[in-house]
């Protein structure tokens, strides 16, 4: 933005915000360095309150910290003061620069002087006295690119969020008088907790099992790892590209990576997917967290494509758990599988309230299961759909339509016979997930059209996510207007066939 200002000769001031915890991604330095050697207009604002999602970790967190308390910085901070005076009565750029080096002579200098950037701060903003000033110097006098180092407390002036550990940085409802959260009141584990404890039980047999994560720790369970083993567990900053080729040197060298992300975030590490892993068959693991809709965190958090950009790569075994036991049952066969990179997806939230396994079992790759029997309506399963495909069922069935339910378990490699079996002995088959067009119904409609089962009478439908970005509600809300619940489940069935929805026994 600040380079098309300077191409169409407009006069804006271009500003950039960015957190501390995101200095840790690589996109942050190239674009650090692209300004500076530009010489473009631009501010940076470096919004420093020691507060990402988890604590912030990595060399330029601590890097932030010495340069904030340093003795030769907190010495130069008067000249600093004087020199921003200075600016703000239009010294030339040249003595500006000169003075600059002096700094830089004294302190050290700093990595963002280095990449060009003429750098402020540390300063204090909460304190307008001190900050306001700065902006508006900055606003009437600088001519090249800018960074501004300010240093703030998050949730400051809110006592709750300042007690709170996360700073209530993602809040459910709450008193706004009492901070009270709003608490749900789950009857079954949280698929995160499931992974994370079935991961440790593993680690605690394999001691060549370690954990990656993203700035992540708590949001995808590999916090009860690092308690347990914190030389086997790494958090590598908001930096998803590393964290795969991170995985990918340690499988290299005989362990066995967890790889663990948000399916949001795995799309920043794609490159590093089809590159670092998947070519070189590495056996990295990818445990992938908020499969599906997320609820308050909206289309941003949603986990919508991973299935679809996965499925496509060869080599890659794809996953989804259909509920907390079968969660725990993929952990273990990814620890047990070492041919190449395999993936398991899970939703956020609680589980179904199944009785859960001592152990998890080794699946068969690319096995699924037939959970109901029946002879008319096949539903095929990917994930946890599986239990709006069973209530379905129950509806369908008492509109005479006998209804079989399967859970696939596997996007890739498909179970070719299950699939067969399906097409060959029932009227229609739907397959129904929790991902984007081009995911598991592709890989299904693929195989049916290569093997010729769609010559015939068969009628076959794909129910996906939405082709739209769908705003935050609870997931609940969320999957009956995308019609991938119990009711959208029957609908499909009755569209298909043309018929009017009559006699069915469910409220929707």
């Amino acid at each position: 933005m600040a380079v098309a200002s300077d191409l169409d000769g407009s006069k804006r001031n271009v500003i950039a915000v960015i957190g501390d915890g995101a200095m840790s991604a690589g996109m942050a330095y190239e674009a650090l360095n692209n300004a500076g050697a530009l010489d473009a207009r631009l501010i940076v604002i470096l919004n420093d309150n020691d507060m990402s999602i988890a604590p912030p970790t990595g060399a330029m967190s601590a890097y932030l910290a010495r340069l904030a308390s340093g003795k030769a910085y907190m010495g130069v901070r008067e000249f600093g003061k004087k020199l921003t005076a200075y600016l703000g009565r239009g010294v030339e750029t040249a003595i500006t620069r000169a003075v600059e080096h002096a700094r830089g002579y004294v302190t050290g200098g700093t990595m963002f002087e280095e990449l060009g950037f003429y750098h402020i701060g540390p300063i204090d903003g909460h304190s307008f006295e001190h900050l306001l000033p700065v902006l508006r110097n900055v606003r009437d006098n600088a001519h090249g690119p800018v960074l501004i180092h300010v240093v703030t407390q998050k949730g400051k002036g809110y006592p709750p969020a300042e007690a709170a550990a996360d700073k209530y940085h993602g809040v459910n409802k709450f008193d706004v008088i009492t901070g009270a959260q709003a608490k749900s009141k789950p009857n079954a584990p949280s698929y995160t907790s499931v992974f994370g404890e079935a991961l440790v039980q593993e680690a605690k047999l394999d001691e060549k099992i370690v954990g990656i994560t993203a700035a992540m720790p708590n949001g995808t369970g590999l916090d009860k790892l690092a308690e347990l083993f914190p030389k086997r567990t790494f958090d590598v900053g908001i930096a998803e590209q590393h964290a795969v080729t991170f995985a990918a040197g340690l499988a290299t060298e005989g362990f066995k990576p967890f790889c663990a992300l948000y399916s949001t975030f795995l799309q920043r590490g794609y490159d590093q997917v089809v590159h670092d892993v998947a070519i070189q068959k590495l056996p990295v693991r990818f445990p992938i967290d908020r499969a599906g809709f997320v609820g308050a965190d909206g289309p941003t958090h949603a986990g919508a494509f991973d299935t679809a950009f996965l499925a496509a790569l060869p080599g890659m075994v794809v996953m989804a758990a259909a509920d907390e036991a079968e969660l725990k049952h993929m952990v273990r066969t990814a620890a047990a599988y070492d041919e190449g990179p395999i993936s398991f997806r899970y939703p956020r939230g609680e589980g179904v309230g199944v009785e859960m396994p001592a152990r998890g079992e080794i699946l068969e790759i690319g096995k699924g299961r037939v959970i109901k029997q029946g002879s008319r309506v096949a539903l095929l399963s990917f994930g946890t759909r599986l239990k709006d495909c069973l209530l379905a069922a129950e509806d369908l069935d008492a509109a005479g339509l006998s209804t079989t339910v399967a859970d696939a378990r596997f996007a890739k490699p498909l179970d070719h016979d299950l699939i067969r079996q399906l097409a060959r002995h029932h009227d229609m088959l739907i397959a129904i997930e929790e991902g984007s067009i081009g995911g598991f119904g592709s890989q299904v409609m693929q195989f049916l059209a290569m093997e010729g089962l769609l010559d015939g009478g068969l009628k076959v439908r794909s129910m996906v996510l939405p082709d739209v970005w769908v705003e935050q509600a609870s997931p609940e809300v969320m999957y009956a207007k995308a019609g991938l619940d119990r009711a959208g489940i029957v609908r499909t069935v009755f569209s298909a066939l043309g018929r009017p929805q009559i006699g069915v026994g469910f409220a929707g």
